[in-house]
């Protein structure tokens, strides 16, 4: 744990691969409306929260699924986090505060490493900063039941496996279908946004 810390601390100091890694796990067809800078600087801010800890031998992140509702993103698998909001100091602030929120993980325990880069949402119109932070031990999870359906701690050695990137069709409730590459986990296809951020993540850790 304390190498990897060490290694991202470094890392995350130097230019990061942001779009070059954005691509790899971008669904066909968005790379225009991914990259609109001047639809981009107009957002909505928001945040999440990559927290990394320990649980038996391993590094692990946790995901939550969402419930299924009628909304942009029902039934998706993403980091803890979401809006800014006028009584939060910054965006770190944001991101630890929809953590505990969502997952009841205590503020005071998290470290922030750094920040991935920002990455665009078109269909919520949101600019997401993704903080990368660790806790020294696992958190004492508390799910929040509205907004959580369940979740899912994903090993970082699982998500370097090539093996975890595969690519599939997603329809939607409209009959609009779109083909995306996404990560595999435990049969979970994580894709969009969170599969973009986990794909930075990853170019930093392999490279």
């Amino acid at each position: 744990m304390n190498n990897l810390i060490d290694r991202l601390s470094r890392r995350l100091k130097l230019p990061l691969p942001g779009p070059e890694a954005h691509r790899l796990m971008m669904p066909e067809g968005s790379e225009k409306s991914r990259f609109d800078e001047a639809r981009m600087a107009k957002a909505r801010l928001s945040s999440v929260l990559i927290l990394l800890y320990e649980k038996d031998g391993e590094v692990c992140i946790p995901l939550t699924q969402r419930h299924v509702y009628d909304g942009t993103h029902s039934g998706q698998i993403s980091f803890p986090g979401g809006k800014w909001e006028q009584g939060d100091i910054d965006l770190i602030h944001t991101a630890k505060r929809e953590a505990r929120e969502e997952i009841g993980v205590t503020e005071s325990d998290v470290k922030i490493i750094g920040q991935l880069s920002d990455l665009f949402i078109p269909p919520s119109n949101f600019r997401v900063s993704p903080f990368v932070s660790y806790v020294d031990k696992r958190p004492k999870f508390v799910l929040d039941a509205y907004e959580v359906k369940e979740l899912i701690e994903v090993p970082v050695s699982h998500l370097l496996k090539a093996s975890t990137v595969k690519e599939t069709v997603i329809e939607f409730s409209s009959g609009f279908k779109l083909q995306t590459p996404y990560f595999d986990v435990d049969g979970r296809i994580v894709w969009g946004a969170t599969a973009m951020m986990l794909s930075e993540l990853k170019s930093i850790l392999t490279s």
